[in-house]
């Protein structure tokens, strides 16, 4: 009887300690949960650079970083073996954007359309996540200034340096639907200080629209078009329309695409369109994008 007994004693000591150490293990496992903090996950590369084609992308140049551009359209395809579908034409831009944050990017470029020179900021105030906190959306204010420094067309009237002023207002909302898929949405404003007609309107509202299809790790399809509401400029003016590829190569992107727009910033391109697609009025053109870091970064945040 004492020897049963002192089997069961010991039994009983045994799943005890057993009971004790499992005990600890899971109280160390919800300590642990506990005690984890969550995190914040953003939302990245919804775009491979911070334009579309003409227009500013959701994407923002990482702080720190130097994000050179050259942009270039060739003439209309429409002229034929005569202009060798639109070679012999060129337009230009040449521009560097600056990330001084990873949430405030600003650039500055120069057109030989009209001699423009043009500056902007871009600051994003919203952006996708989820984790911790959970953001469907990405939103970004973006404000621009251009001064075309064309010769006056008639030197010997009165002119004023205000009157090659133009300035445009857009808000970028957009989401990263999944790996392949993004689309955004801009209201914009355009001011033109100085019109040709009486009848056209100094501040131009516009709505923008773009997306981007992923088709492999390095390759994307991008369109974007601009609504501008009737009854704001002359007539023989039409809403842009782009589409076009992304390719990504190392430190470049290179962007080809297809656009009934000559200018290559905000007052041009939205309000100084007259190509029509129908008419094959359609530039071939490209983007090239180059960045510079000190640092082994990220070149695009989200």
């Amino acid at each position: 009887m004492r020897k049963n007994t002192g089997r069961l004693f010991w039994v009983l000591m045994i799943l005890a300690g057993l009971s004790t150490m499992a005990w600890s293990q899971e109280e160390e496992d919800l300590l642990a949960l506990l005690g984890e903090e969550e995190v914040i996950n953003y939302t990245t590369a919804s775009y491979k650079t911070n334009r579309v084609i003409n227009l500013h992308s959701l994407e923002n140049t990482a702080a720190g970083v130097l994000d050179i551009k050259i942009s270039h359209r060739f003439g209309f395809l429409n002229g034929g073996f005569y202009e060798l579908f639109g070679l012999d034409a060129a337009s230009i831009r040449i521009g560097a954007d600056y990330g001084i944050t990873d949430r405030l990017t600003v650039g500055f470029g120069r057109s030989s359309y009209e001699k423009t020179y043009d500056g902007f900021a871009k600051f994003k105030f919203l952006r996708q996540s989820t984790g911790k906190k959970v953001m469907p959306l990405t939103a970004a204010f973006l404000a621009t200034t251009s001064i075309k420094s064309v010769r006056w067309p008639n030197p010997d009237r009165e002119n004023y340096f205000s009157q090659r002023l133009y300035y445009t207002y857009q808000v970028i909302v957009g989401r990263k639907f999944s790996e392949g898929l993004s689309l955004q949405l801009a209201p914009t404003l355009v001011h033109r200080n100085l019109v040709k007609h009486s009848f056209e309107k100094n501040d131009v509202f516009a709505l923008a629209a773009a997306g981007r299809i992923k088709l492999s790790k390095r390759v994307a399809i991008n369109t974007e078009y601009i609504y501008v509401v009737k009854n704001q400029l002359a007539p023989g003016y039409r809403n842009s329309f782009s589409l076009g590829f992304d390719i990504e190569t190392g430190g470049h992107v290179f962007q080809l695409h297809f656009t009934n727009s000559t200018s290559m910033i905000e007052k041009g391109f939205i309000t100084e369109t007259v190509g029509d697609w129908g008419n094959g009025d359609i530039h071939f053109g490209f983007n090239v994008s180059r960045v510079f870091t000190a640092k082994k970064k990220k070149h695009l945040v989200e």
